[in-house]
């Protein structure tokens, strides 16, 4: 009896059973597949330039990284869907300049453009371009400018959508000229550049991705180049070197996890973006495309987290004097 009530008093013998449970081990990034929601459809530039990058990264992580297309509402509806995703590094956004007009293009957003994603880091530059039916009369763009503002609202001025690249140089372009032209939406880069060719619009301010070709081969015709340096291929000025520093403007593309993924793993994401932006499959394709990949530094969560604030900045005023939005 006494040997019983010694061994039910000691917690000696008891207590390391009881503390020795084993750790649970974390599971190793990544654990499965990786989906990269893109907003736009098959074929487009963003998509082209995201599967490459997938492609890349998925070399890098040592599992599949696969591309899902959801479009709608400018982009809005993809983004919505990773904003409330599981916040684990599986589910990314691949987005572009649009991700930042977004902020205040749409008044009603059910996420915020900054502080519902992590910015893993940018991908891709491409220049846009200043173009108009091949008749247009002006020389330069200094006479293209003087025609916007004797013109007005008698020529028109092509985009695709409330937040496309194209609709926000355009908007650019009225905002220096201090006029509005007449807008024509249409379905996307491919049909307005034919009728910019059939020469039933006036003005279109698309990728050099998406012109290149045309200008090359004189179909339409270019006035400048909207970045800071002139585009290899195409013997346009820059809008600087025109004279109209304030038309400055790229079409960027960044990759997004949702808000509150471990910084560990965002970490592990941007070394994997940076090693896609080295594979020599991509970056072949990239220069077929007329697009600049990333550097390191510009691929990095630091860098695009800073660069994502001052574009919503940038943007805010323009649309806002332009009264152009979503809702």
């Amino acid at each position: 009896m006494l040997r019983r009530r010694a061994l039910l008093a000691s917690p000696v013998l008891v207590a390391p059973a009881l503390l020795a449970a084993p750790a649970i081990a974390q599971a190793p990034f990544p654990s499965r597949a990786i989906t990269i929601t893109v907003p736009f459809a098959a074929g487009g530039p963003t998509d082209i330039i995201n599967r490459l990058v997938a492609e890349g990264m998925a070399q890098n992580l040592g599992q599949p990284v696969v591309v899902e297309n959801v479009t709608g509402a400018g982009g809005t509806i993809a983004a919505q869907r990773v904003a409330s995703a599981r916040p684990d590094g599986h589910a990314l956004l691949a987005h572009h300049i649009g991700h930042a007009s977004t902020a205040t293009l749409y008044r009603r957003l059910t996420y915020s453009v900054t502080d519902s994603f992590a910015p893993l880091g940018l991908v891709s530059d491409a220049a846009m371009t200043l173009v108009t039916k091949p008749d247009f009369p002006a020389a330069d763009l200094a006479g293209l400018m003087a025609a916007i503002r004797a013109q007005g609202d008698t020529l028109n001025l092509a985009h695709s959508g409330l937040g496309a690249a194209n609709h926000l140089c355009g908007m650019l372009l009225q905002h220096a000229a201090g006029t509005a032209m007449t807008p024509v939406v249409f379905r996307g880069s491919a049909p307005a550049i034919t009728e910019v060719m059939a020469g039933r619009i006036d003005v279109f301010c698309d990728q050099a991705t998406n012109t290149f070709a045309f200008l090359r081969d004189n179909r339409i015709k270019g006035y400048a180049v909207t970045t800071e340096a002139r585009v290899p291929g195409l013997e346009l000025p820059t809008t600087r070197e025109a004279g109209f520093p304030t038309i400055d403007m790229s079409t960027w593309h960044g990759l997004y996890a949702p808000a509150g993924t471990p910084g560990e793993v965002q970490e592990r994401l941007a070394v994997a973006i940076r090693a896609a932006l080295k594979e020599p499959r991509l970056l072949t394709r990239f220069a077929e495309m007329v697009t600049t990949p990333a550097s390191d530094t510009q691929a990095t969560p630091a860098f695009h987290t800073r660069f994502l604030a001052a574009e919503v900045a940038r943007w805010r005023p323009i649309i806002t004097a332009a009264n152009s939005y979503a809702d």
